[in-house]
C-alpha cells in the first residue's frame, strides 16, 4: 500500500492538526548513554505528535485506509478496542474528520487517559481490569458482531495499515535521521506494528542494522500497552521471526527508567518509554563490555501525562 501520498494529501488539506503528525525528533540521550563507551543512544521523540504519543501514524493510516475503501462513511462509528493511547489517536483524528467514535478500554486504564477521551467526546466502554488488553479485544469483538454494519472496525491488532505506518514513515524518518550510523533497533511490543514496520524498513535500506523487540518479563506485568506475547491473544500481523533477539523487561526497571530520564535527561515520557530505553541500555551495555561502538535507536512512544497519577513517581 502507498501511504505516502495518501498522509501528504491530508497534510495539504484543511486539518491543520492531523498535518502535524509525524517527523518527530530524534533526540540524544546523552546522560543515559554517558557510562557505555563508544555507544549512542537516540530515542524517537513520538509524544510530539499532536495525540501525544506514536499511535497517532497507524490511527491516522487505518482510518485513511477505510475512507479509501468506503468502509468508513460518516453513517458508520469507529470502533475498536484499545489500551489507551489508539484510541486517543482515534478519538482526536475522529473529531477533526466529523466521525463519531466508540471504543473498548480496560476499567483500569489511567484516570487520564479516560478524561482525555471525554474531552474528545468518545464513547467508551470498559472491560474487565484483571483481563488487560485482551479483555478488550474480545469485548470489542462482540460489540462488532451484534451490529456490524453499524461500525468502522479498524482492528489495529490485525489491521496491516498499521505497520505499513511505520514502514512508510517511521521507519523511514529513521533511516535519514540517523544514516548509516544506525547499528542497533529497539522496541517495545503491543500491537507490534512500530517494531514491525520500522524493522521492515530496516531490513529493506539499512540490513546489517539488528533489530530487537521488547516483551514484559511475564503476563502479569504493569508494563500499560505492552504485550507479553507467549501469553496473549497474538496480533495478526506479529512475526517473531523479524526480531534478532528480544529483551524481557521487568515492570519495576521501566518505572526506574521513567525517573530517571525525567530526573537526568529532563524527559517526562511513559512506561513503554522507560521499557524501552532500559532495554537500550542493557544492549548497549553488552556492545560496551565487548569494545564496540555502537549507535541504538529506540523510541519514546509517548509521554508522562497519561502517567502521572501513578505511584511509581513518589519512589527514589
Amino acid at each position: 500500500m502507498a501511504t505516502q501520498p495518501v498522509l501528504q494529501s491530508v497534510r495539504d488539506s484543511a486539518e491543520p492538526v492531523l498535518s502535524t503528525i509525524g517527523n518527530t525528533p530524534l533526540l540524544r540521550l546523552e546522560r543515559t548513554a554517558a557510562e557505555f563507551p563508544g555507544v549512542q543512544i537516540l530515542a524517537k521523540a513520538e509524544y510530539f505528535n499532536p495525540g501525544g504519543s506514536v499511535k497517532d501514524r497507524p490511527a491516522l493510516n487505518m482510518i485513511l485506509d477505510g475512507e479509501r475503501s468506503g468502509r468508513l462513511h460518516h453513517g458508520r462509528v469507529i470502533l475498536d478496542a484499545t489500551s489507551g493511547n489508539t484510541g486517543i489517536a482515534y478519538a482526536m483524528i475522529a473529531a477533526a474528520r466529523g466521525y463519531r467514535v466508540k471504543l473498548v478500554l480496560p476499567a483500569n486504564a489511567s484516570p487520564e487517559r479516560k478524561r482525555i477521551l471525554k474531552a474528545y467526546g468518545a464513547e467508551v466502554v470498559y472491560s474487565d481490569a484483571g483481563d488487560g488488553s485482551d479483555g478488550a479485544i474480545r469485548l470489542c469483538r462482540e460489540i462488532y458482531r451484534q451490529d456490524p454494519d453499524l461500525y468502522f472496525y479498524p482492528d489495529q491488532y490485525n489491521n496491516p495499515a498499521n505497520w505499513k505506518a511505520h514502514f512508510e514513515h517511521t521507519g523511514a524518518e529513521i533511516v535519514s535521521q540517523a544514516g548509516g550510523a544506525l547499528t542497533h533497533f529497539v522496541a517495545a511490543l503491543g500491537t507490534s506494528g512500530t517494531f514491525t514496520g520500522v524493522t521492515r524498513r530496516l531490513r529493506r535500506d539499512l540490513p546489517g542494522v539488528k533489530c530487537y523487540s521488547v516483551q514484559p518479563s511475564s503476563g502479569f506485568h504493569g508494563l500499560e500497552g505492552m504485550k507479553h506475547m507467549p501469553t496473549a491473544i497474538r496480533p495478526g500481523f506479529y512475526d517473531e521471526r523479524l526480531a534478532d533477539g528480544n529483551f524481557w523487561i521487568e515492570t519495576e526497571d521501566a518505572h526506574k527508567m521513567v525517573r530517571r530520564l525525567a530526573r537526568r535527561e529532563g524527559l517526562l515520557v511513559g512506561i513503554s518509554s522507560g521499557a524501552n530505553v532500559h532495554a537500550a541500555t542493557l544492549l548497549a551495555r553488552e556492545a560496551a563490555e565487548r569494545g564496540e561502538s555502537a549507535t541504538i535507536v529506540t523510541v519514546l512512544c509517548d509521554g508522562a501525562d497519561k502517567y502521572l497519577s501513578e505511584h511509581f513517581w513518589d519512589e527514589e
